[in-house]
């Protein structure tokens, strides 16, 4: 009979712990101890303080200074939108329902319209900022306010008694005035806005209180061709969304239904992480590359000028260069390995179905984060604000200007980010904790150098752990670059689908 061989107490098994890494490699290689520690608490320092200064100008600046010209670009947007549902109203019932599921309740969206009008008005000397907004408060059934408001303009500077004749014309319930002065007033409209959906409530209001049914065939006729060609530009991408969360929902499935399986079939590359590197050297490396890279940052948004198209592309491969150059030289170099290898960059064509499937799961846990994440908002009352995603240089630009908004968030954002957050921030991280707090710390600081509020920063923190999430699984950084890549593609594209 053999007799079970007897456990020292080293060799025991040690307990899973839900924080600590317990799956660590032995370290590979010999590395530099050279780094001082006055140096790096420096740089820890500076890095928190750069942190600081994100969180500090997001929560006391006003979001409105970010936006050369705000009047144009809330017009524009509450504008389209408006649009939008103006249009979703004439489609099928079952688009209507389906749209309706995706986008969210339209009563919200118009209160936070109203607010951010509210917002502007307070800051903006434009005077059609105040008549926008009394067209707005009317047409979400605050007719009321609107008309209190055109009350106060009486006594006040031109053209703002001019308007206050035209908002209690259309919504007053006053008697109708004979017709020649509704002519004058529909005058008037056409010169003071813009073609566009305050126009049409506007114009439309007044000719219904004339009851004048040709101009209000005309008007509505005129519309419904801007309405129909704006509902189809937007809502075709959200097509592509659904038909990407359809298929990466089946993917998800599978993983889930398989995840006690020794060998994931989405498994890209080996080793993945925790990477052979001590932790000690990597957070030498990781708190000096990303102060120089602060600092790289800093001088571009003091000294380069944003119309300035070729420093502008530069900009996130120059502050990202200092971190990865250093990564290289002392992570990567002395365990031997390429950057290839160490980020599981080189997955080859036989495994390009495995990559397809890992970046539509990822892509799909995305997009129903952020579904679940609006539709929680929206119970508590809570919005990312508008300004944080208008991009002036989407919507507003030269197409040249354009394009390098594009590659910053489509090329050099996603691979740079990528390779800084995953690849080395939460990789390292890894070697000292379990994924979850790994993940979570590298996302919360990923969130916070972004400078959103609330909303946007736990929507960015989701993404964070989703892509370090499939680091993990796959053991290549290549997916999370990918669906980076495409979530920030699908943003552009709804932005510039919507009002560019």
């Amino acid at each position: 009979m053999i007799e079970p061989t007897p456990l020292f107490p080293s060799e025991l098994p040690q307990p899973k712990s839900w924080w600590r890494a317990t799956d660590v490699p032995p370290v590979i290689g010999v590395y530099s101890g050279r780094f001082s520690p006055t140096v790096s608490l420096l740089s820890a320092l500076f890095l928190l303080v750069s942190l600081a200064s994100v969180v500090g100008l997001s929560v006391s600046a006003s979001k409105l200074d970010r936006i050369e010209s705000p009047e144009q670009a809330l017009s524009l947007m509450v504008s389209r939108t408006r649009d939008v549902e103006e249009g979703l109203k004439r489609a099928p019932q079952w688009e209507q329902q389906l749209l309706a599921w995706t986008s969210g309740g339209d009563e919200a969206e118009r209160s936070n319209e109203i607010e951010w009008y509210r917002e502007l008005a307070g800051i903006s000397e434009d005077p059609l900022v105040p008549l926008q907004l009394a067209i707005l408060q009317a047409e979400a059934g605050h007719v009321s306010q609107a008309l209190l408001s055109a009350h106060e303009w009486a006594g006040a500077e031109d053209p703002l008694p001019q308007f206050a004749d035209l908002v209690v014309a259309a919504y007053g319930e006053g008697p109708v005035q004979d017709a020649d002065k509704y002519v004058l007033w529909q005058a008037e409209v056409a010169e003071l806005l813009p073609s566009g959906w305050f126009y049409d409530r506007l114009a439309e209001r007044l000719a219904r209180r004339a009851d004048d049914a040709t101009l209000l065939a005309r008007i509505q006729e005129q519309g419904a061709v801007r309405v129909d060609r704006q509902f189809a530009r937007s809502n075709r991408l959200t097509f592509v969304e659904l038909g990407a969360m359809a298929a990466g929902t089946v993917v998800c499935l599978l993983l889930w239904f398989r995840r006690n399986e020794p060998s994931s079939f989405i498994r890209l590359h080996e080793p993945g992480v925790p990477p052979p590197w001590p932790g000690g050297v990597g957070a030498a490396v990781l708190l000096r590359g990303g102060a120089i890279g602060a600092m790289v940052t800093a001088l571009f948004l003091l000294y380069a000028s944003p119309d300035n198209v070729s420093l502008r592309a530069l900009a996130i491969p120059l502050s990202n260069v200092p971190l990865l150059f250093l990564a290289h030289r002392y992570l990567f170099r002395p365990s031997g390995m390429t950057f290839d290898a160490g980020f599981g960059l080189e997955v080859g064509w036989a495994n390009a179905g495995r990559l397809t499937a890992a970046v539509l799961a990822v892509v799909a846990a995305g997009l129903w984060g952020g579904w679940i994440m609006d539709r929680v908002s929206e119970s508590f009352h809570l919005t990312s604000h508008w300004a944080e995603w208008f991009d002036a240089d989407l919507v507003l630009a030269t197409p040249s200007l354009t394009a390098v908004s594009l590659a910053e968030y489509v090329v050099f954002a996603p691979l740079f980010e990528e390779l800084a957050f995953r690849g080395l921030l939460f990789a390292i991280l890894r070697r000292k904790f379990s994924f979850l707090p790994a993940a979570l710390i590298s996302a919360g600081i990923f969130g916070i150098a972004h400078g959103y509020g609330w909303v946007g920063l736990l929507s960015v923190c989701w993404s964070g752990v989703l892509w370090a999430w499939i680091y993990e699984k796959t053991g290549s950084l290549l997916p999370g670059i990918l669906a980076h890549a495409i979530n920030n593609l699908l943003v552009c594209l709804a932005v510039m689908a919507l009002l560019r």
